[in-house]
């Protein structure tokens, strides 16, 4: 993206672990006194159990915040300097490097025993006008000038770069860029040699947006990486940003996807963690933002070859979104006052309760099953409510569907209290699903009943979905509802995830609010 990205990997070297603080409150010791309690872990400290990295992005304008800089220091185990290592500002005029910025940076991280992942050798974007007005036969010598340069410079200080950044096109055409222009694609191999040369012990990886979930991006990044490992040019992973948007659903199949990279042998890194939604926050948005905060904690855990996880600044109060995104926000994990939001204890809980894989596979734990709804009827006020309903698991156990529940929350109005209920359609066979109406035990407003699903046989298997549940109900005097102010409704054409709807494993919650 246009703005500052932060990450951090795992602390390698020698200096001490700082710990975000200590609980607040004591504990008695045994001659009387009071004791401080053992300081909690990070979640630098929880990922590196799992064998993680958990970092932020941050650039130098923020840096001076003395209370900010206290928790990116203490937190977070890696960083990823927003704009100071870019094309603009390292090498404004052809020839002339300023380091300084980035050298902040980077003194800050070794001051606080953090690795830094570098950001960005090669981009269509922020680049100095004197780029773009290059002879295209100069264009390959002025890319090797400055990766050679930039990456001598920060040897050793640097453990991993994003050397070439977003070079594909929403449909996985390559994006025009100076560099495609004169080279072709042929500019993404000479990069990486070149990073290479100057650095031969740092990683090497090619970084994208919506290259999360399986689609026509990740398939051509995947062509793209397949290829370069055939021609032996020096890679070692994949970067998934993971810009996410709540209203835009969850990616799809996001660890088989992490999945396929990992095979052809790369690492896999989600490299700018952010869940936005549009404003203003309430407790349901964000609640779904800590369930895809979890998903891609689980995702990353449950791929081997995912090293870890940085988030895109780890606070609003330092967001790129509001002002890319007018009417989104409230992406991150801390809030404008550095205060941790619900996505945060989130991913402390994915991070902490992850290694059981599901315990001895006869159920899932909370949050590896989800549920995503779409309407299948744009008429609120007739005499059927249609949704279009199907079952994710998300997690890296299969999951035996009779011991799942899923609830959709509407109100009856006026009318018959008794109503009938149809499966319409189902890639699984309307005969294994189950239905029936069932009256609330606390009756609310909008949500005085709900449509009850289950599941006569079968298992979900992890990354799976049950695709389509095309289902219906209606009065048995066929009156008509007033869905405008029901719970569960919403009027998307498209299947999103779904907190207004619930998911239970053996009457347990595992997905949603309940009304």
């Amino acid at each position: 993206m246009s703005l500052v990205k932060r990450c951090r990997p795992r602390r390698t070297g020698g200096l001490p672990v700082l710990l975000a603080g200590t609980l607040a409150l004591a504990v008695t010791g045994l001659a009387g006194g009071p004791a401080s309690a053992a300081p909690e872990d990070t979640l630098h400290d929880l990922a590196t159990a799992q064998g993680r990295y958990f970092g932020s992005a941050t650039d130098n304008p923020e840096l001076p915040d003395a209370a900010y800089a206290a928790k990116l220091g203490s937190e977070f185990g890696q960083i990823t300097p927003g704009n100071s290592m870019k094309w603009d500002t390292v090498e404004p005029v052809r020839g002339q490097f300023d380091f300084t910025k980035g050298d902040v940076v980077t003194d800050f991280a070794a001051q606080h025993g953090q690795t830094v992942r570098g950001h960005t050798l090669v981009w269509h974007s922020q680049l100095p006008g004197w780029v773009g007005a290059l002879p295209s036969s100069q264009v390959e010598a002025a890319m090797t000038d400055h990766i050679t340069a930039e990456a001598t410079h920060y040897r050793g200080k640097v453990n991993a770069w994003d050397v070439v950044n977003e070079p594909f096109n929403e449909d996985g055409t390559f994006r025009t860029s100076p560099f495609y222009n004169a080279m072709g694609k042929d500019y993404i191999a000479k990069a990486l040699r070149a990073a290479h040369a100057a650095d031969p012990d740092a990683k090497l990886y090619i970084n994208d947006y919506n290259v999360e979930g399986k689609g026509a991006k990740s398939d051509a990044l995947y062509a793209l990486v397949s290829d370069l490992l055939d021609e032996g040019v020096p890679l070692d992973g994949v970067g998934m940003q993971a810009h996410l948007a709540i209203q835009y659903g969850f990616p799809y199949q996001m660890q088989a996807n992490m999945q396929r990279f990992a095979d052809l042998g790369l690492d896999v890194a989600v490299t700018e963690l952010d869940v936005r939604m549009q404003l203003p926050a309430d407790a349901t948005k964000l609640a779904t933002q800590s369930s895809y905060y979890a998903q891609v904690v689980d995702a990353c855990l449950a791929v081997r070859r995912c090293v870890g996880i940085t988030v895109w600044d780890y606070t609003d109060k330092y967001s790129w979104v509001p002002s890319t995104f007018p009417g989104e926000g409230a992406a991150n994990l801390y809030d404008d006052n550095l205060a941790p939001k619900p996505a945060y204890a989130a991913v402390r809980t994915a991070l902490g309760e992850e290694e059981d894989g599901g315990g001895d596979g006869g159920g899932p734990t909370p949050g590896t099953l989800k549920v995503q709804y779409r309407a299948n009827d744009n008429a609120a006020g007739d005499n059927q409510i249609k949704p279009g309903l199907q079952l994710v698991n998300t997690g890296t156990a299969s999951v035996s569907l009779p011991a799942v529940t899923i609830r959709y929350w509407f109100s009856g109005d006026n009318g018959a209290s008794t109503y009938g209920s149809w499966c319409d359609w189902s890639p699984i066979n309307c005969s294994t699903i189950t239905h029936r109406v069932v009256a609330a035990s606390s009756p609310k407003a909008g949500a005085d009943r709900y449509l009850e699903v289950g599941f006569a046989s079968g298992s979900l298997a992890a990354g799976a979905s049950t695709g389509e549940m095309q289902l219906r109900l209606s009065k048995t005097d066929w009156s008509n509802f007033d869905e405008s102010d029901d719970y569960s409704h919403g009027t998307g054409t498209t299947y999103a995830d779904a907190s207004k709807i619930t998911v239970y494993v053996d009457g347990d919650l595992v997905w949603g609010i309940e009304p």
